[in-house]
């Protein structure tokens, strides 16, 4: 069964989702968002689609999807419902990570069908995110009378389904943040230090390593874990500390928490014997106390 699909908020995420439901057969009528970038995106993806406003959106459509900031999305839910933009019968499906069905009450209470469907995957909001969305796992949350058609719809984009029990969203999404959001922070201090430290092409450099300990990551776990904490090697770690402290100040914070974290794990797993893990986190404890005096005095 195809659809007349409605976006609101063509940014990143529901530009590329519109423009993918499209390909596979659906009639994208209307999509609704503020901003320049919106705009392009939807002349871009979307060609010909009408620009028009959230509540012209709802009412042209059968199938909504709000692909609003989670911030949003309750104000958005519940005007188009007051506002009688939203209708009996009609599927109304967000893509918010963090938020299930609590956030759609409103179209609910009218009778419309009510989706969660966030997709795991990063955006850039170019066509390039299409061939993306191959095997993308989009993570579901349904009422057991939409459980068919929210199936249906992630099979439409070219993904695999993931049911999320309605308490467990919030989680569920931090999970996703936390790997990927917090990835792209460490990612860039690393170069940052590689930087500092002369490298030309600092991404160039980290991309084989980082490739290859993230394969063995998803693959093997904490198993995966290389480096000076996994050997033990106290005076490897000073040195970081050391020249992290005199040249690139601000990834301590990071370094610390991280390191602490990683001693903590190959202690548990007997990699490390508890003599050699105190002497790192005793060299790690004063880095960290050395730094934030360091900061108080620039202060």
């Amino acid at each position: 069964m195809t659809h007349r699909i409605g976006v609101v908020g063509a940014g990143r995420v529901g530009a590329v989702l519109a423009a993918a439901l499209q390909s596979a057969g659906h009639t994208v009528v209307a999509a609704a968002g503020e901003s320049d970038a919106s705009r392009f995106r939807i002349a871009d993806l979307l060609p010909g689609v009408a620009h028009a406003k959230p509540t012209d959106v709802a009412r042209a459509c059968d199938l909504l999807l709000l692909t609003v900031p989670d911030d949003m999305l309750a104000n958005v839910v519940t005007v188009l419902s007051d506002s009688g933009a939203i209708r009996p019968g009609q599927y109304v499906v967000h893509t918010s990570g963090r938020h299930g069905l609590a956030v759609l009450e409103p179209a609910r209470r009218i009778g419309a069908h009510v989706v969660a469907m966030h997709p795991a995957m990063t955006f850039t909001g170019t066509a390039i995110d299409l061939d993306r969305l191959a095997g993308c796992v989009f993570g579901l949350t349904a009422a057991d009378a939409e459980r068919a058609f929210a199936e249906g719809l992630v099979a439409d984009l070219g993904g695999r389904s993931m049911w999320v029990p309605e308490e467990m969203r919030t989680l569920y999404h931090a999970g996703l943040a936390h790997g990927a959001n917090h990835l792209v922070t460490l990612v860039t201090q690393a170069m940052e230090l590689l930087a500092a430290a002369g490298a030309d092409d600092p991404a160039g450099t980290l991309r084989p390593l980082l490739t290859a300990a993230l394969d063995n990551a998803l693959d093997q776990g904490d198993s995966a874990l290389t480096g000076p904490i996994v050997r033990g090697d106290v005076n490897t770690v000073r040195a970081h500390l050391a020249d992290i402290a005199a040249n690139a100040p601000h990834t301590m914070p990071s370094y610390v928490a991280l390191a602490r974290d990683t001693l903590d794990r190959v202690v548990t797993d007997g990699r490390v014997l508890p003599i050699r893990a105190a002497a790192i986190r005793r060299v790690v404890d004063d880095a960290e106390r050395t730094a934030q005096l360091q900061a108080a005095r620039r202060r």
